[in-house]
């Protein structure tokens, strides 16, 4: 067979198996790691093909503060929080409500859809968890926009007291596939995120999980935390790329491509047809700050700074995701 009848056979196999995703079909594992080597363009025009028909052209932007910084006694290798390493993180104590109401209010005037909370910290101190539970109680006395957290490893009754107190969503991600999670951290497990996922599941609050790419896993890696994301339900899955932070284990690794990106997202929307697959952290080493991803499958964002990162003005996406014809607005889980 020649290179050029090779390349049309694959062709017609993706838009077949393409059609099988919109009639309701599930890839298999074997699927996925065939789109490994699928013909790039085709892959991510008819990923785009897959978002569009479950996600017409909608698109769902949040933003994130750090809310408490630094201090962390987790030793995952990619971060500039863990306390075992020395980065020169700005560390302070979890912060008023005062101060993590106003940067909301200014984040949903500016048209940000969804607002989160973030701490850092294997699971927040009991006094935390009154604090910020004042402050979800006051985001939603005050705020008209949807409130998210990510507060570590919380059990089901701590996950209930959030909710009570407004909390829609939390976020709490993979990081990896569970073969090469002990490679990202070794001070908690896998089991203990997929058992934090299940007790908010539990709470009756959703849950946004996902992952970081580029941390040295395979494609396999890569496939089989989709395939889990997928199998738990998850239908907001941040795909974050390495940002490499001096003096952490990770510091040396070469970022991912743009066309590394483009593929991994086309990947996870063959996989996860429904789900709306967010470009998070690392978005800003892309010359093109993500763009070419959201016309490879990807239709959600983080705005704003990252944790301990600069990120993408909330109006620079704006911009770039009207210019690609999608219209921001908020889906209610």
């Amino acid at each position: 067979m020649s290179n050029i009848e090779s390349i049309i056979k694959n062709e017609i196999s993706l838009e077949e198996l393409k059609q099988k995703i919109l009639n309701g079909y599930n890839i298999t594992k074997e699927e996925a790691i065939k789109l490994v080597d699928a013909p790039l363009e085709t892959l991510c025009f008819l990923a785009n093909r897959i978002r569009k028909h479950y996600c017409s052209n909608i698109f769902d932007m949040c933003s994130i503060i750090n809310a408490k910084s630094g201090k962390c006694s987790e030793n995952c290798k990619f971060c500039a929080q863990s306390s075992h390493y020395e980065t020169n993180c700005e560390d302070y104590n979890l912060l008023d409500k005062e101060k993590i109401l106003e940067q909301g209010k200014s984040d949903f005037d500016k048209g940000v859809l969804r607002y989160s909370i973030v701490t850092s910290g294997r699971a927040l101190y009991s006094e935390e968890m009154d604090k910020v539970y004042e402050a979800l109680e006051t985001l939603n006395g005050e705020t008209d926009g949807y409130i998210c957290a990510s507060l570590g490893l919380l059990d089901e009754d701590g996950f209930k007291k959030m909710k009570e107190a407004g909390l829609k969503r939390v976020h709490n991600n993979l990081e990896s596939s569970r073969n090469f999670f002990p490679n990202v951290c070794t001070t908690h497990t896998y089991d203990d995120k997929i058992n934090t996922i299940r007790a908010a599941q539990k709470a009756g609050i959703v849950v946004c999980s996902g992952g970081i790419m580029g941390m040295g896993e395979t494609w396999e890696d890569r496939i089989d935390m989709a395939l889990e994301l997928r199998e738990l339900g998850i239908m907001s899955i941040p795909v974050n790329m390495l940002n490499p932070i001096e003096n952490t284990p990770f510091e040396n690794i070469e970022p991912l491509t743009e066309n590394d990106m483009r593929r991994i997202v086309a990947i996870y929307r063959f996989i996860n047809p429904k789900a709306f697959i967010r470009l998070a952290g690392g978005r800003g080493l892309l010359k093109d700050k993500g763009k070419s991803c959201f016309s490879s499958g990807a239709n959600a964002a983080i705005t704003g700074d990252m944790l301990t990162t600069a990120g993408i003005s909330i109006e620079t996406d704006k911009k770039m995701a009207e210019e690609l014809g999608y219209k921001i607005q908020l889906i209610e889980d």
